[in-house]
């Protein structure tokens, strides 16, 4: 049998890798020490130059699957691991077939949850969890994504100016759907609720969690949320036609949520008393694209949402008012940003993403300056947060395995 690799952006160095050696027994010449999630399969983060990838062993018909699938969220800009490839065919030294291997691009900078409670995450930011697959959830059923194994394993998450954001991980049991029915998004959050509910009380079993927290009002908590959520995304309106400013105080509850309103379907009765509208196509990350195109900036959307904001201060703080916005984005680029991101040793650089380093300087010289009860210069700020608090941190980006 012969060796086949199957992938959208060929890499050459994949062919370089053991496929005639079980994952499992692939030792750190190839493997990398990043935290991995729970898994059914054997699972492996290896290293090929400059890109990471995770290495899933499984059946050839499912590989192809859910390689094919990540591909078609990919599509759809939905948040989920990037597919590279497939590798089936494999034998290993004595002719005995191995599994197939399905490659994914590393999440740069994501943990599984496990990892981010080992890390120091306390009961406090469960509901910030929580709100980020709730987010991630409510995405894919607005694209009739039907999950099947909605739970805290199939997530990464990456830190979001002090909050999450979720990416789907295991999409081995998912499916789009021409339309996903009332009773399929139901179940997906029934199915989220039990899993979560384990999981939370397997983390106490272990004292990775409070024992106080209650673990049923989590899940109720994620149930609310999804509800909430969903009903503001989709929910039909009505009201007089004197009262059409209420379309725009819809569209920007949903930017303040972070989402664009890209279709939105607006009925008049006969006699043009009564307005209807309901939001029909909404997609995540409007701060995002406002900052990326202000600044060439890609970073999470509430990442975004902070930098603006420092942006909006800077521009006060400096008199700009009257320039053009991208000219003090620029200036706020050279003179605010680029200089305290050159202020990060080397050897730190792997601890937070840019942007949320950024958003920690921001919540630490608020602190410093409530202690000195004046404003604190901001690359004051910086030096000692660099120092006493980003020194401290584990590696996010390279990290060592629990």
């Amino acid at each position: 049998m012969a060796l086949r690799i199957v992938a959208s952006r060929p890499d050459p160095a994949i062919v370089t890798l053991p496929w005639s050696t079980p994952l499992e027994e692939w030792d750190d010449d190839y493997v990398v020490p990043l935290p991995r999630g729970l898994s059914r399969h054997v699972v492996r983060i290896v290293r090929l130059h400059d890109r990471m990838y995770a290495v899933k062993e499984t059946v050839e018909e499912i590989a192809f699957r859910e390689y094919r699938l990540l591909r078609d969220l990919h599509r759809l800009g939905l948040p989920a691991v990037v597919p590279q490839g497939v590798v089936a065919g494999r034998l290993d030294d004595h002719g005995q077939e191995l599994p197939s291997a399905l490659l994914t691009e590393h999440l740069r900078f994501s943990l599984p949850y496990r990892s981010l409670f080992a890390h120091g995450l306390s009961a406090e930011n469960l509901p910030s969890l929580v709100d980020a697959m709730v987010v991630l959830l409510v995405r894919l059923h607005l694209a009739d994504f039907f999950w099947g194994d909605v739970s805290l394993s199939n997530v990464l998450f990456r830190r979001n100016a002090g909050g999450f954001a979720a990416y789907l991980v295991d999409a081995e049991t998912g499916e789009l759907k021409p339309s996903l029915s009332a009773s399929m998004r139901e179940y997906d959050l029934t199915i989220a609720a039990e899993n979560v509910f384990a999981e939370l009380l397997d983390l106490q079993a272990s004292d990775s969690l409070d024992h106080e927290v209650q673990a049923h009002e989590i899940v109720d908590l994620l149930q609310e949320r999804y509800t909430a959520l969903l009903t503001e995304l989709t929910a039909e309106e009505e009201f007089s036609a004197g009262e059409m400013w209420r379309i725009e105080q819809r569209i920007e509850r949903l930017n303040d949520l972070g989402f664009d309103v890209d279709e939105l379907d607006i009925v008049t009765d006969f006699d043009g008393d009564k307005v209807r509208i309901q939001p029909k196509v909404v997609e995540l990350g409007h701060h995002r694209r406002e900052l990326q195109a202000l600044t060439g900036l890609n970073v999470e959307d509430a990442q975004a949402r902070r930098l603006l904001n420092d942006i909006a201060s800077f521009t006060a703080h400096v008199d700009l008012g009257r320039e053009d916005r991208t000219l003090v984005a620029n200036r706020w680029l050279t003179t605010i940003w680029e200089p305290l991101m050159k202020m990060i040793p080397p050897e730190a650089r792997g601890k937070l993403e840019p942007a949320e380093i950024f958003h920690e300087i921001l919540v630490h010289r608020w602190y410093l300056s409530e202690r000195a009860g004046t404003a604190v210069d901001l690359f004051d700020a910086a030096r000692d947060y660099i120092e006493n608090v980003l020194a401290t941190k584990p590696d996010e980006a390279v990290a060592t395995e629990e």
